[in-house]
């Protein structure tokens, strides 16, 4: 915390900690796991242990919400890769928020999201697969969802709604992330919408809760 140990040095052992510091191998254990529920270190099985990368991270959600240039309009490098596509029928959740029929195809893009090279999130948004055909290619190729609806000939979109649910996180969202399992998730599920309202995409994304501090602007038409 104070910087002597920068991002990604090891820590020594346990039996060394507990020497450096006079102090019991246990109270060594309890402090490090601690500290990687905070964030402040990574455990890497059969590697050690090490400073964690943290990037402090403001997301402003808005009537514009954009990754990108929430990010970059802090200095982060904003990168991520595609897990995985598919075609699936709508279920009735995702349909709803789609204003389309159940079983409607969809495409279901998953991705990951890293600031700085630390994950920060991943998840899933969901398109109508007889509109949005080509998303997941169109994606990888322009780098941005707003480029994307740009090539379909939608200039601009808002944020139709917005949920936040703060929760443990699953075993699986916690190696996506690189996080302690005893660290929390906020799970954001949205649906942004053409400028008439109708609607483009459902996402739902897992968020690192130690890495990301959420704003809610309340303004109005504030592009941030």
């Amino acid at each position: 915390m104070d910087g002597i140990l920068e991002p990604g040095s090891q820590l020594p052992t346990e039996p060394e900690l507990a020497q450096i510091h006079m102090a019991g191998r246990h109270s060594v254990r309890r402090a490090i796991a601690d500290l990687a529920k905070t964030g402040h270190l990574s455990i890497e099985q059969g590697r050690g242990t090490f400073v964690q990368p943290r990037p402090k991270l403001e997301y402003t959600i808005g009537s514009r919400t954009r990754l990108r240039r929430n990010m970059a309009s802090q200095g982060v490098d904003v990168s991520g890769r595609m897990l995985g596509v598919e075609r699936i029928p709508a279920s009735d959740r995702i349909a709803e928020r789609l204003g389309v029929a159940p079983g409607t195809e969809v495409i279901a893009t998953r991705r990951l999201t890293l600031a700085d090279g630390v994950p920060v999130s991943f998840g899933t948004i969901h398109h109508e697969a007889r509109r949005f055909a080509a998303f997941a290619e169109r994606r990888e190729a322009l780098g941005s969802t707003s480029q994307v609806y740009a090539s379909y000939g939608i200039a601009d979109y808002l944020r139709a709604s917005t949920e936040m649910l703060a929760r443990p996180a699953s075993a699986d969202e916690a190696r996506q992330l690189r996080q302690h399992p005893d660290m929390p998730v906020i799970v954001i599920t949205a649906v942004d919408a053409e400028l008439d309202g109708t609607p483009l995409a459902m996402s739902e994304v897992i968020w690192s809760a130690a890495r990301v501090r959420f704003t809610i602007d309340t303004r109005g038409d504030v592009d941030t």
